[in-house]
């Protein structure tokens, strides 16, 4: 079995070295790095990942480079980890290059941000593409050196995909079968892709902990951070109230969603019962949203996106994050659209989208191209 990694970034890195361990899979990796393909090229270089229990994975993948063409010659899956605000081109700039003799799964992970629908814009026509996408990362990946090492953080205990509507039961069946080859944690497939897109993650947390870090009256508003900080570990009470209130609000989405189409999407849990689900004993105290996050062994360690401050001393927000870029720019906004549609209003998501848009200035703005402009009628 063959499988191309679209991005050697954290997940792509450590994602390589996990399929690496399993008997009989090929792994590709598709890079925008010249750099690290060059250097794939003329080495022996072998990329590892480091467990919490100092455990290190190590393997090489079969191929390293930035030609779509041999990337993706004879893929069974190819895996898309880069992030949301770069799929568009990314799917436009592999399409041509699929294989056209098989059936090929074309996914993303994490699937979120509406990329069934990206997708299926991207891949009209290419009815052997088969396309999917996983709720979540299944491992936490962090402190990436390109080409060398991740560490990784904790594992979910059960894996969820789910694919688009276009796609087969026999599809499904066969995806499933390909996944629980190459990942020890059981997989379960959902039942509509809207239970991805409505899953609770990143977009609304990490705008509710820089709101609550550096928004209006937050303690670093106009000021630099004196240190490096952790998105979880140093989360602050505020932060995570107002994730409380943007979750909330997340599922009155999904409510009005499965009134709307007559769908279940009872599997999009509240995040607090989402993340204990997930990471069961790693978590030391569950009882609050606040001593969840603060206390989750699996979170730990994983940084802020800081920078120097470019007008003193200190650290100040990059603003080249992916929370920005991603979170918001693709995740919240397409949150913010949904709401508008189903008529339900969402006024600490759409408080924390619009300060994060206008703190940083130059993200993209309005719902994403791809959304079709006939949801939900036409869903």
């Amino acid at each position: 079995m063959k499988v191309t990694i679209c991005g050697a970034g954290r997940t792509g890195h450590l994602n390589a070295v996990l399929f690496k361990q399993v008997p009989g899979v090929e792994v590709s990796v598709l890079t925008n790095s010249t750099a690290l393909a060059v250097r794939w090229a003329e080495g022996d270089d072998v990329w590892q990942a480091e467990a919490r229990n100092g455990r290190i994975l190590s393997a090489r993948p079969d191929h390293v480079g930035t030609d779509p063409t041999q990337a993706l010659e004879s893929a069974d899956i190819v895996v898309i980890t880069q992030p949301a605000q770069a799929r568009p081109a990314l799917l436009d700039r592999i399409a041509p290059h699929l294989p056209q003799n098989k059936c090929v799964h074309v996914g993303a992970i994490p699937g979120f941000c509406g990329f069934d629908w990206l997708a299926a814009k991207a891949l009209s026509g290419r009815e052997n593409a088969v396309i999917w996408g996983m709720k979540d990362v299944p491992h936490i990946a962090f402190d990436l050196i390109a080409g060398q090492r991740v560490r990784m953080g904790g594992a979910k205990a059960e894996i969820f995909v789910a694919l688009h509507r276009r796609e087969s039961a026999a599809s499904g069946a066969t995806l499933a079968a390909i996944l629980n080859r190459l990942y020890e944690a059981p997989v379960t497939l959902l039942r509509d892709y809207l239970e991805i897109t409505l899953t609770p993650g990143n977009a609304l947390m990490h705008p509710a902990v820089l709101y609550a870090l550096i928004g209006p009256g937050a303690p670093w508003e106009n000021r630099p951070f004196d240190e490096p900080l952790c998105w979880w570990s140093d989360c602050p009470q505020a932060g995570a109230e107002l994730l409380e209130a943007c979750d909330a609000e997340n599922q009155a989405i999904r409510r009005a969603s499965e009134a709307r189409l007559g769908i279940d999407l009872s599997s999009v849990k509240p995040l607090q019962q989402e993340l204990v689900e997930a990471y069961g004993n790693q978590i030391a105290d569950a009882r609050t949203m606040y001593t969840l996050l603060r206390t989750n062994r699996a979170y730990a360690d994983i940084r802020a996106p800081l920078v120097a401050n470019p007008s003193g001393p200190g650290l100040v927000v990059d603003r080249e994050s992916r929370a920005f870029h991603e979170d918001i720019a693709f995740g919240q906004a397409l949150l913010v659209t949904m709401a508008e549609r189903l008529d339900v209003a969402v006024p600490a998501i759409a408080k924390t989208y619009q300060w994060a848009r206008d703190y940083h200035g130059g993200l993209a703005t309005g719902v994403p191209a791809y959304v079709p402009s006939d949801w939900p009628e036409a869903a």
